[in-house]
């Protein structure tokens, strides 16, 4: 790929992460209007509040997605990515973590206590978290398909051991590639979905996200459902970058505004829509924002 294609490549992890950070402060508020009404349109970072999931981050930080992404970033800066280093780093990052714990972590972490190894200790849920780290491992494979899609089921069953998340990896991570080289989103998206998918609900769930393009993402959103669950947010997600195919930050801020589990589709919606357009603007001050915007940066340059 050209320093262009690498440099987009780049972006898509400083996007997916400024989009985790982005929806921290509003985390898991299911009532869009409540959202409109006590926060406005959210297109700052905030801090979330003490009621919230994340009562210990500060504006700037991640949800505990971001944290599993940045260690997934280190992981794969330490020289390419490895499940087993990736095994080490996730589990070093949860001795005395603070922050919130999902029950995937919880399950997957008992696992692990009981003996189990990467490729086995995997939660049994369907939620969109390990499809949505995937950013970095697509930095550092993305001339390397078929690697990387072997990297990205893996490290995704490594937590999430549900078949249509693993699928959905592997679709994110080819749409990324098309994006890059500069198939625009929705057609990659539908291509994608129909060439390795047809026998997938991947494809029934695309093909819901892009039969509703003409719609108000938030509606179309919360009709999907707003939930964690992978078939929730990839019909979300699908619908948000189809109809924003230009506008990184604006769908990012679309994303935030739907509620519910946000900082899981606004992380797929930015990286894919990074892998097309690079970082706008708007993003891009997200990213200065966030409190370890340095060592992110840091960590890509140790990227080839």
């Amino acid at each position: 790929m050209t320093d262009k294609d690498k440099e987009k490549a780049r972006d898509m992890v400083r996007a997916a992460l400024a989009a985790d950070s982005l929806s921290l402060g509003v985390h898991w508020i299911y009532d869009a209007q409540k959202i409109e009404a006590e926060y406005g349109r959210v297109d700052t970072l905030l801090a979330p509040g003490e009621d919230s999931y994340h009562p210990t981050k500060r504006k700037g930080e991640f949800t505990h997605y971001g944290d599993q992404m940045f260690t997934l970033l280190s992981s794969v800066a330490e020289g390419g990515y490895d499940t087993d280093v990736f095994f080490r780093d996730w589990q070093a990052m949860f001795e005395g973590y603070d922050g919130y714990m999902d029950t995937a972590t919880r399950s997957t972490l008992k696992h692990i206590a009981q003996g189990k190894g990467p490729s086995e200790c995997g939660s049994a849920s369907n939620d969109m978290a390990g499809a949505a780290r995937i950013a970095p491992v697509v930095l550092a494979l993305r001339d390397a398909p078929d690697r990387l899609t072997d990297a990205v089921r893996a490290q995704t069953r490594m937590t999430h051991n549900d078949d249509a998340t693993v699928e959905t990896a592997q679709f994110l991570a080819r749409v990324c590639l098309a994006c890059m080289d500069g198939t625009a989103p929705a057609a990659a998206m539908k291509e994608i979905a129909q060439a390795h998918f047809d026998s997938s609900p991947v494809e029934m769930w695309t093909t819901q996200g892009l039969g509703a393009v003409e719609q108000d993402s938030v509606s179309a959103v919360m009709r999907f459902g707003q939930s964690c669950h992978t078939s929730e947010v990839l019909s979300g997600a699908v619908q948000i970058i189809a109809s924003h195919e230009q506008d990184l930050g604006g769908a990012l801020v679309a994303s935030v505004m739907a509620g519910g589990d946000n900082a899981a589709r606004a992380a797929v919606v930015a990286q894919v829509l990074a892998a097309y357009n690079g970082l706008d603007g708007q993003t891009a001050a997200w990213f200065d924002g966030l409190v370890r915007k340095d060592d992110i940066d840091k960590l890509l340059d140790r990227i080839p």
